[in-house]
Formats: structure tokens, sequence, C-alpha cells
């Protein structure tokens, strides 16, 4: 989970109609149903107020608060740019915004030059934004290669125009005429990097010359900051640091889980006739390399399948047989695993302290046709009337497993987040712990490669909570991949990890019962 997800505002209750100002969860009331349900999207009619909800119903809740925009983004309408040079601008705007703390997924959704491309400049767009963060530590560093002395602070716009003019030569195959000729109307652009031009085009033609060589020959921990490095050494040891910092230099492919019953062979033919390379993984997902516009993809209006990485399908599959079984979602957004529970016929409450997360679950319940009950409300304040049955809880964390898919994230991150964290993960896996019925199932999960967010709180939560108990993953619960299970039996990957295949997101998820 993103770290956004800490405790930073009161939570209000939410209806599964996807409208905030809706009824509580009241428990096993009317046949141990929720009050209302999510089935196919928000219900605009407007559910009942719960007792003592004095909130007024605002109706749907929208992505974003206009006061939570970046500052950058309030700026005038530009006149058109030179054809070529619009997607460089979005880039370079995208970088802009995460450099004020926006992560990259966030920047995509909100940076207007971004959105008003089209096809084939918005897929250059986002591919230059995503490469010079994912090699940005090796671009720097032959950047600083051709400095004399480091760029003054204000001109971070300028140390960005030359990271995309080295991008485009080194790592999109760009004709060096274009990369150089593009980033220096770039630099020309604006009042304050336009004295800086000259700069830019001499440097951008030593990199488009010399830059392959010397990046060919850099060591993989160029591309990965100090304090990540040394934690990664520590937890996996020299030759793992080094495997998982080579995995981080790719994109992730693309993973399609199904509802059950699904024929997955049936359903690689048609991916592979639509010109895709598809194959089955051994856990029951479908692979294949990112694709552009995932919506083309046969199925998706039919919400056959729905985006989940191999390693974030399976803490779901821990939880057993959930058909019929009361089961808690904690920190569910964007979906994945409330849909994979709901496809298994489990009765699901979906909980996130984020509306607008909680609306990307609303979208992907209404195109997958499932069923689930969604709760807006801060995790730690959660107080249901009956217990559950199961428990997932899928905490905050650094999200450095995700790295290959949010390459932002090393340069966003540091050990005071990671810090802070930890101690909130502690809090939840209490709290949960509290939730559940005796002789059920919990599974606590990160997205983390940190031990102190994974195998650390494991040990903790076994010490202070004397109620449960730990039970060890078994190899046929996850495909048969003995290698995901560390020593104690918990689910440890790594994006090294079935590297033949494309590697997985870095993930840790520990099972415990409580007991009776």
């Amino acid at each position: 989970m993103n770290e956004k997800s800490k405790n930073d505002r009161p939570a209000r209750p939410r209806a599964a109609s996807g409208r905030p100002g809706g009824p509580r969860d009241r428990g096993a009331k009317n046949g141990d149903r929720p009050q209302r349900s999510h089935r196919s999207g928000p219900d605009r009619g407007g559910p009942d107020r719960a007792k003592g909800d004095r909130r007024p119903d605002r109706g749907p809740v929208k992505p974003g608060r206009d006061n939570d925009r970046p500052k950058s983004d309030e700026a005038p309408a530009r006149k058109p740019l030179p054809a070529g040079l619009e997607s460089r601008y979005a880039a370079l705007e995208i970088l802009d915004r995460v450099h004020e703390g926006a992560t990259l997924e966030d920047a995509l959704a909100r940076t207007r030059p971004f959105e008003n491309l089209e096809g084939s400049d918005r897929g250059f767009a986002r591919a230059l934004a995503s490469e010079t963060l994912r090699r940005r530590g090796a671009i720097d560093h032959i950047i600083g290669g051709y400095l004399d002395r480091p760029l003054p602070k204000k001109s971070a716009r300028v140390m960005d125009i030359l990271r995309i003019a080295a991008a485009q030569s080194l790592l999109m195959d760009t004709p060096p005429h274009a990369a150089v000729s593009t980033s220096v109307d770039l630099a020309n652009d604006r009042a304050e990097t336009k004295g800086y031009s000259s700069l830019v085009n001499a440097i951008a033609r030593k990199i488009a010359a010399d830059g392959p060589a010397i990046l060919e020959k850099l060591p993989a921990r160029t591309d990965t900051p100090s304090w990540l490095w040394r934690s990664w050494e520590r937890a996996y040891g020299p030759n793992g640091v080094k495997a998982i910092a080579e995995a981080h230099r790719k994109p992730a492919p693309l993973d399609l889980s199904f509802k059950p019953g699904e024929d997955l062979e049936a359903w690689r033919d048609r991916f592979v006739e639509a010109g895709n390379d598809a194959r089955i993984m051994p856990t029951g997902t479908i692979r294949m390399s990112r694709i552009s516009d995932v919506s083309s993809l046969p199925g998706y209006d039919d919400g056959a399948w729905w985006i989940q990485d191999l390693a974030a399908s399976l803490p779901a599959k821990l939880l057993g047989d959930v058909a019929g079984k009361r089961v808690f979602d904690l920190c569910s957004a964007p979906g994945g695993k409330t849909l994979q529970l709901a496809a298994l016929g489990g009765k699901v409450t979906s909980l996130d302290k984020s509306g607008a997360r909680l609306e990307r679950v609303v979208t992907n319940l209404k195109r997958s046709d499932l069923t689930a009950f969604l709760v807006e409300e801060d995790v730690l304040r959660y107080r249901p009337e009956e217990k559950a049955d199961a428990i997932l809880l899928d905490a905050p964390c650094t999200a450095t497993g995700t790295i290959r898919r949010h390459p932002d994230i090393p340069w966003n991150k540091g050990e005071t987040t990671m810090t802070a964290l930890a101690d909130l993960q502690g809090k939840m896996i209490d709290h949960a712990i509290s939730l559940l019925k005796p002789g059920c199932v919990f599974v606590y999960c990160v997205c983390s490669l940190q031990r102190e967010e994974g195998e650390v709180q494991a040990k903790a939560a076994l010490k202070r909570n004397p109620s449960i108990e730990r039970v060890p993953v078994r190899p046929e619960e996850i495909g048969g991949l003995e290698k995901l299970i560390n020593r104690d039996g918990d689910l440890r990957t790594t994006p090294a990890m079935l590297s033949d295949d494309g590697g997985l997101d870095g993930f840790f998820a520990a099972r415990f019962k409580h007991k009776d």
C-alpha cells in the first residue's frame, strides 16, 4: 500500500453504494448480510443514513480535491507547442510534480499537458517520464561527468531537461538529433531556463555520442539510493541486493487474475490471437508484456479479469476457502484482493480510509459484476458489531516491492518514512486481531522489500499477541512455488525471483490463527 494511507485525517462511514454518509457495517443482521452492498456502481439514489450520523449527504466521493492540487497545476493555458515537443513537455511537467512530492501515478493523473495528449504521444510521454525515473541514478552519474560543478537548486528544471535528453538517447532509441533539438527547445521555452540552452545543447550532444558506452559499464548499484542498498544488502546479502537492483532496471510485465471457472487456456489463446505474448503462470494468472491500452484487451469490458501482479494475488489465497464467510479486506483499494475474495464467494467488507481510492474499487467491482460492502473508514477506528471469519490486512508501507511499476519510489521515500509506517503497521495488526473470531485466520501483508515492515513485524506481532499462532504457508497453496516461502513459513517474494519469467513484485505475507 502507498504511504498516503497513513492516519492523516478523520474518516467517515461509506456505504457499498459508493456514497459517503451511508450506514456503518452493523454486522450479521438480516441473515448475515450487510445493510447495503455494491454490485455495479454508485447508487445515485442515496443510502439511508446511519443513526447518529449527522454529516450531510455530499453525493459521490470524487477523486482528489482542488486544494490538494500542486500549485504548478494552476498555471494558465499555454500556446500550442511545436509538433513533437508536446510529449517531452508533458514528461517534464510530470517530473516536476514528482519532485513536489506526488507519486508518479498521481502526477500522470493530474498533469494537464499529459491529459491533453492522445495515442502514441501519450504513451511516449509516460514512458519517457518512467524511464527517466527508473534509471535516474545512472543518468545523473553520466550528466555529472559533463558538468564542472553541480547546477544550483533554482535550476532544477534544467537538470530535468538534461535527464529527459539522456533518457531518450540512452534508453529509448530516439535519434540523437531529435533528443538534442527537443531538449534545447524545452530550455528555450522559459525565461529561467533559456540561459542554459547552450549548456543543454552541448551536454545532450555528448551524452548521445558517448553515453551508451558509459551506461553499459555502470553497476546496478548506481540506480539504487544508498539507504535502500544498505537495507537490502543486510536482508538479502550481496548477491541478493544486486539481483534486485538489476530487476528494477526493467519494467514489470502485465499479470491478469481471472474469476474462478474461467478457461485459462482459452483466454491465453485469445490474447495470442490478438497479437500478445501470453502465458499461464503456476498460480493461475496470465502474464504478458506491458500493454499501452489495457482496455483494448479481450475480456476487459466483460469483467472476466483484473490487473494484479502475481505476487499480489497470493495473500488472498492464504485465507483458504472463504465461500459464505464474513471477510474483512482492510486497506483494500484499488481492490484487486477484494475482487479475488468476492469472486470466491466471500461476504467481503472492503475498507479503506480514502474515498477517492474507494472509487477505484467501485469501478472494478462494477466492471467485474462482483459484490462487496464498502466502508470508508480508518482501520484503527473500525468497530463492527460482528467479528470476521477471516481478515486480510494489506497495510500501508514504503511499497519498495513495486519499484518496477512505480520508479519514483526510491527518490520519494526514506528511512524516516519507513520508521513511521512500521509503527502504524504494528497498531493495525493488533487492531485487526481484535476484529477476528476465535479459531479464524488473519493474513498480514505488505508490498515491501523491507524486513522491518515484513519479517520483523510478524515476529513482533506474535510476541505482543499470545492469542495468535503462525500458520505456515504450504507450497501447494501458491502454485507449488516453494522458493517463495521463507524459513519461518511466511511468503517472501522479490523482483529477482522467477527472473526467467519476468520476475514479480516484492511482497511479504504472514498467516496467523486466532487460538480457540
